[in-house]
C-alpha cells in the first residue's frame, strides 16, 4: 500500500536490535498521549493496510491488534517518524479507552507537577 505523501520508505526506518520501533500513540482530537507501544515491520505493515493500530507485544511475543478483543480500536489518522527515523508518532481516533485498565490514556500516574512552571 502506498503511503499518502510519504517522503521515505519503510526500509529507511531504524528498528532496534530486536526489530522493534517505539510508537507513541496520540489522540487526534485531544492531543493526549494515549500509550507507548512497539511495532515491528509486520505490525507496521498491518497498521498501514488496515488503518488500525497493530503492535508487537513484547510480553506475549505476538502481534496485537488494538481493539481486537475489547472493541476499542484505534483508527490511524497519520504516522510520522522522528528526525532519526527510530521512533514513530501515531495519531488516532479511538473507539474507547486506550488503556487495558479502562482509562482514556495509559499515562495516569503523576510523578511530578511543578507549581512554578505551569
Amino acid at each position: 500500500m502506498a503511503i499518502k505523501d510519504a517522503k521515505f520508505s519503510l526500509d529507511e526506518l531504524k528498528f532496534d536490535e530486536k526489530g522493534l520501533i517505539p510508537a507513541i500513540v496520540v489522540d487526534n482530537t485531544t492531543k493526549d498521549v494515549l500509550t507507548l507501544a512497539y511495532m515491528n515491520r509486520k505490525s507496521l505493515e498491518i497498521s498501514l493496510e488496515r488503518e488500525l493500530t497493530c503492535f508487537w507485544s513484547r510480553s506475549r511475543q505476538e502481534l496485537w491488534l488494538k481493539g481486537e478483543t475489547s472493541g476499542n480500536y484505534q483508527h490511524i489518522v497519520s504516522i510520522t517518524a522522528d528526525c532519526d527515523r527510530d521512533a514513530l508518532v501515531v495519531m488516532v481516533n479511538k473507539d474507547g479507552p486506550a488503556c487495558h485498565m479502562g482509562t482514556d490514556s495509559c499515562f495516569h500516574n503523576p510523578l511530578f507537577q511543578s507549581e512554578t512552571n505551569e
